[in-house]
Parts: C-alpha cells; sequence; structure tokens
C-alpha cells in the first residue's frame, strides 16, 4: 500500500500555510518530513489524517493505495486511524488519556477495529507491550500514565499506534519530548518495528541527525513548500537549499553517531568531539523539484 500527496494546500483563516506539497510513499518506504517550526509539516501530517485544527482548510488530492482519502466523511477517516494507518504524537502525556491503565488505552483501537472482547483485548495489550520493550509487560499494562517515565509513556504511545498492525505509520516528533539519554532507544525501536513489519514511515522532525537514524528518504519544507528532497545520505552529504544547510549545522540530537546510522556513514557526516555536526565531503548540487519519490 502506498500514500500519494499531490499539490496539497492547506490555510487557516484564509491565510496559505501549506502551499502544493507533493511527495510518495511507496510501500514499505521510510520518509521524512523535515523542516524548521513553521514549515508545514506538522499540519501536513494532520490532513492527512483528517484532523487538521478547526479553520484550516485542505485542498489537493491525498490518496492511500489508491483511494482519495482527503475529504472524507469523518467516520471513515476514524476506520482507517489506527487500522490502516497509526500515529504518534510529539507528546505522549497528552496523548494519553489519564483516568485509564495503559492496558485499556493499548486495547482500545483492538476492541473497536477488530471487535473482540475486553479480555482478549487486554491480552492483546500485554502482547504489545511487550513488543514494545516495556518492562514487566504484565504488571505495567494496570498502571496509569502518570506512574510511567517520559519514555515508558512514549512506548506506550507506540504500542497503541501499532496494536492493529497499520500499513503506515506517521509519527510527528516522537522523541522532541524525551531526554537525549531515552531518544536513541525509542528511536531504534521505531526503526526496528517498522523494518521488521514491513511498514511505509512518514518520520516529522526539525532534527536531521534524528532524521538519519529512521528514515532513507527526505523532504524537506521551508514555509509551507518542498524545497529539496532526496536520499538522506546525499542530502547529509550536499545539501543544496539553504535551509537543509543551516538544518545541517544546528543539528541537536547529541546520541546520532554514524556507525548508528547507515545513511549517515555513508553521507561522510560526523559529530566533532564537542557533539557538533561536522561535514567532511562534498558531491554536486542535485535538482529539487516535482514530485518526491524514494
Amino acid at each position: 500500500m502506498s500514500l500519494e500527496v499531490s499539490d496539497l494546500r492547506i490555510d487557516i483563516g484564509g491565510r496559505p500555510v501549506v502551499d502544493g506539497i507533493s511527495f510518495d510513499v511507496p510501500d514499505g518506504a521510510r520518509v521524512g518530513l523535515i523542516g524548521e517550526s513553521g514549515s508545514g509539516k506538522s499540519l501536513t501530517a494532520l490532513a492527512i489524517l483528517g484532523l487538521l485544527p478547526d479553520g484550516a482548510r485542505a485542498t489537493g488530492s491525498v490518496r492511500w493505495n489508491g483511494r482519495e482519502i482527503l475529504g472524507l466523511p469523518d467516520r471513515e477517516l476514524a476506520a482507517l486511524r489506527g487500522d490502516d494507518i497509526g500515529m504518534v504524537f510529539q507528546e505522549p502525556r497528552t496523548a494519553l488519556n489519564p483516568i485509564r491503565t495503559v492496558g485499556r488505552q493499548i486495547g482500545e483501537s483492538v476492541r473497536i477495529h477488530e471487535r473482540v472482547s475486553r479480555r482478549e483485548a487486554l491480552r492483546r495489550a500485554v502482547v504489545e507491550a511487550e513488543r514494545v520493550a516495556l518492562p514487566e509487560p504484565e504488571r505495567i499494562v494496570s498502571r496509569y500514565p502518570h506512574q510511567l517515565s517520559g519514555g515508558q509513556r512514549q512506548r506506550v504511545a507506540i504500542a497503541m499506534a501499532l496494536a492493529c498492525r497499520p500499513r503506515l505509520l506517521i509519527a510527528d516528533e516522537p522523541t522532541t519530548a524525551l531526554d537525549v539519554t531515552i531518544q536513541a532507544g525509542v528511536l531504534e525501536l521505531l526503526r526496528t518495528l517498522v523494518q521488521d513489519a514491513g511498514m511505509s514511515l512518514v518520520f516529522i522532525t526539525h532534527d536531521l541527525a534524528v532524521l538519519a537514524q529512521v528514515a532513507t528518504h527526505a523532504v524537506v519544507l521551508e514555509h509551507g513548500r518542498v524545497v529539496e528532497h532526496g536520499d538522506v545520505a546525499e542530502l547529509l552529504r550536499a545539501p543544496t537549499s539553504p535551509v537543509t544547510r543551516a538544518l545541517l549545522r544546528d543539528a541537536t540530537a547529541t546520541l546520532w553517531h554514524p556507525e548508528r546510522s547507515p545513511d549517515a556513514a555513508a553521507s561522510g557526516v560526523g559529530r566533532d568531539a564537542t557533539g557538533h555536526v561536522r561535514d567532511d565531503s562534498s558531491s554536486p548540487a542535485r535538482a529539487d523539484e516535482g514530485k518526491q519519490t524514494p
């Protein structure tokens, strides 16, 4: 199954905030949307999911497995979300219900989409908790979000997103709220789960160092437009747009090392002794127009 976004435009109160974005996510591909704050990357994800805020209007085309989903009725979109398409948001504390146990929340999408019993949903919740490497899964499913660490809450959010085995996962800045010492483990978990399941991934971030750990293709956004795209290794090796060069300079993930990331290692980009990104290579510029396809 593939995702095709064509000429996506979003305006809020008549003001354009996303201006004609196009990109494809083929089956099994891992694509990153990257840009600075206000570039339109999160709004693009919300448009795909049918979760734009009040006052926002989207036009263009979003096709999932050949089916137009932009503008679908809420009921049909809700059937897609959590089933075919999973989502992980930036702040698990706000994504989780504080008065429901972890097990109930993980199992909820299973009950909704697969119509299983509450007992079976809880059993599945334990399986999913173990899958995302939560400690003592049989016990942790009886706990409440406030009883977990930030990293554990994000793993719960990932388990919720993957409980129904979606074919596409959209992850919006899933490690930004975490301490850098926790980020690497969560990113490794995401990459492993996506690869093992053969899922497609849309990963949203402002950090090229983080992107290099999970995605193989990147679409760079600025002011709601695509300014550059290509293989992550190529973007790291020879960024052509000013915004990509700025993102490379300002990368803040302190736990990224080339030996952990094949794309980063291939690019010749690493970190010096102070933890700053260094670029030791160069190559000819690439064209950056048209639809982006990994």
